[in-house]
């Protein structure tokens, strides 16, 4: 009798085994998912940071320009020569237009209006990526856990812990899923 009850604890072993080794390939896939995102959330947000800079520097550019020609603007009464005042109004003129293109240039992407926009853009890729690493982080602990379960089955030979690690996996399997498809579905904060 005894013979037949090893042999089944060897089986069991095995089917054991082979879960842990399912479990850790999972694992493997979630933690490499954790760290590509950890590393794309770090350089969206660089590149956000990058972005919102640029931006600072073409308001104070524009700043500049609106007070120089703000300043000309309120000395041109006092100004009696026609040609000077109209090499004035030229130069208002020129400086008005480079405070508009600040603020707005289609063509380059680089007025203070589409780099908030390339900014903002940046942010939400940032949140995303992050929350894709939340949630394989979460994923990964919870398969973790499992494998320790697994563990503990071969050494104390309790079989519901076979069936709270498969759930755990299983609750695990569907978390990298959905970081990998859709992380939006989940929030953790």
């Amino acid at each position: 009798m005894s013979g037949h009850g090893h042999g089944d604890t060897h089986t069991n072993n095995k089917g054991v085994a082979l879960l842990i080794a399912i479990l850790a390939l999972i694992l493997a896939f979630s933690e490499m998912g954790s760290n590509i995102t950890a590393r794309e959330a770090q350089e969206k947000n660089l590149a956000s940071a990058n972005l919102w800079n640029f931006f600072q520097a073409k308001t104070i550019r524009r700043t500049t320009v609106q007070t120089a020609a703000e300043q000309i603007e309120a000395q041109l009464p006092t100004v009696t020569d026609p040609a000077l005042k109209e090499a004035l109004l030229k130069r208002i003129a020129d400086w008005r237009r480079t405070a508009d293109r600040y603020e707005s240039e289609p063509s380059t992407g680089e007025g203070r209006q589409e780099l908030t926009a390339r900014a903002k853009r940046e942010e939400e890729l940032r949140d995303t990526f992050k929350l894709r690493n939340e949630i394989f982080e979460v994923g990964s602990a919870l398969l973790q856990i499992a494998i320790v379960l697994c563990s503990a089955v071969i050494i104390t030979g309790i079989g519901a812990l076979v069936w709270a690690a498969g759930s755990l996996g299983i609750l695990a399997t569907i978390l990298v899923m959905i970081a990998v498809m859709a992380p939006n579905l989940l929030h953790f904060h």
